[in-house]
Order: C-alpha cells, then structure tokens, then sequence
C-alpha cells in the first residue's frame, strides 16, 4: 500500500516507539482469523506481530477516518480504562466525537433515548469489551475499525489494526499515531515536520499516579515558598542590624564641650 510513496514510510523514530511500547506483543493464544498478521512465535508461547503490517493498517485507517466529511460522525469508543484517556485525545485534536467509558445500550438503535448517535464510522479500542457498540454498528450498517490482538475476536470489525491492546502504552501509541496520521491527510500536519504533541499525552495514567505527582508538585511549591519567606526574613534582619549599627544623626559630639 505505501511501498511505492517514501514519505508513507515509517521513520526509524516510529518503529523504535512502537518496539519499545510493546506494540509487537500480542497475546499467547491466537484467533485464527488474526494468524495471517502473526510475524513469528516465541519460546514463551508470545505470538509476535508484525509491525510492518500494523503501520499498514494505521495508514489504511487514517485514510478512511479522514475521508469522512463531518468529523464530528467518526466515533471512537473505550470501555477499558487504558483506552479512555486515548479516545478522549483523539477525538480533541481531529474534532470527532468519542464515548469513554462504560457504553448505553441502544446508542445506536434505540432513538428514543436521549444518547442516540447516528454515527458513520465506529472505532474501537478492544472489540472483546467493545462488544455491544460494534454488535449494535453491524445492525446499522456503520464500519468498524478496531485495534485487535491476536486473540481478539473480529466478527463485523471491517478494519483490523493488529497491536497490543492490553497494555496501555501500546493502546496510548497506536491512537496517537493515527490520530497525527489523520492529520497529516487533511493538511493540518506537514510530514516533514514534527508534531507538537507527545505521546504521553494518549497514556493511560492511574489515579494514585496522577495523585503522587500533585502531591510532589504541592510540596515543592511549599518549599520554595518557604525558602523565599527565610530568604526575606534574613534579608529583613540585615537591614535591621545596618540600621541599629549606624549613627543616629544629630548626635555628633554631644556632652564632649568645645573642641
């Protein structure tokens, strides 16, 4: 698909971070459906995938995101927690919509109630827990897009991405390459250029993580603060002693009679 266009290849910074997010790592079994992106098996059991045809697949994804005309009809969905994060970023920087989290039966069917979308292009972060949203889409005639493992179960995905979705590197990398992707296809990004956002932004992170960090963040707030008010008291006593030290004007030579 893009071995004939050099700009459509992946950069040595692109394969190293999907290396090194684990993104070739499926699972030990395998879907016979899913053994054809199957690069090779480890002595562990691992089934290894095959990266090259993983960027081929975001490239052919990417191509028909942006082929949408309204942007706000591409849906991307998560129920995992390490996908939620991802879809919510992804939807902000192409201006799609997404549904983070747990999934309302009849979104797509039922028009009575009051969540009902008509979508016209569903994305899945895992179709074994994004399974009521990618049934509901087969019934409506929408096309899927999911990011599957090895084992991961395709029934009515139209577009496998083969990839880790059970680490939440892997899921955060694969949403920010497609999404930068996208972008690039509809002339917001020039592929010379890097982009501005990282992919720690699409990452997964836990409450007791992001809780640590503000936590860190408050105390050293405090302890600059507290090194400015001692810097300011010493500063307030070295003005007090020069004051105290010096001569009181008007007191040159009283008491001492005429020279």
């Amino acid at each position: 698909m893009s071995n004939g266009y050099k700009s459509m290849q992946p950069t040595t910074d692109d394969l190293q971070k999907l290396i090194v997010a684990t993104v070739h790592l499926g699972s030990k079994n395998c879907n016979h459906q899913m053994s054809k992106y199957v690069y090779n098996r480890r002595r562990d059991g691992v089934n290894v995938i095959n990266v090259a045809k993983t960027w081929e697949k975001i490239l052919f994804a990417a191509r028909i995101i942006a082929a949408v005309p309204d942007t706000r009809d591409v849906c991307a969905i998560s129920n995992r927690n390490f996908g939620q994060r991802a879809v919510l970023k992804f939807a902000s920087h192409c201006n799609a919509s997404a549904l983070a989290g747990r999934y309302t039966p009849g979104t797509f069917t039922n028009q009575i109630q009051k969540a009902f979308q008509e979508p016209r292009l569903l994305i899945v972060t895992d179709p074994y827990e994004d399974h009521q949203p990618i049934r509901e889409a087969s019934y409506v005639n929408i096309p899927t897009i999911g990011l599957c493992n090895t084992d991961s179960p395709i029934r009515y995905v139209d577009v496998v991405i083969p990839c880790n979705n059970k680490s939440a590197h892997s899921i955060g990398l694969i949403w920010w390459l497609l999404a930068r992707e996208v972008l690039r296809i509809r002339g917001k990004l020039m592929r010379t250029e890097q982009w501005d956002v990282m992919p720690d932004l699409y990452f997964y992170r836990a409450p007791e993580e992001i809780e640590k960090d503000e936590q860190a963040m408050l105390k050293s707030s405090d302890d600059q603060t507290n090194a400015d008010f001692d810097s300011w008291e010493q500063g307030e006593e070295g003005e007090d002693a020069e004051k105290s030290a010096a001569p009181v004007e008007g007191d040159w030579g009283e008491g001492d009679g005429d020279f």
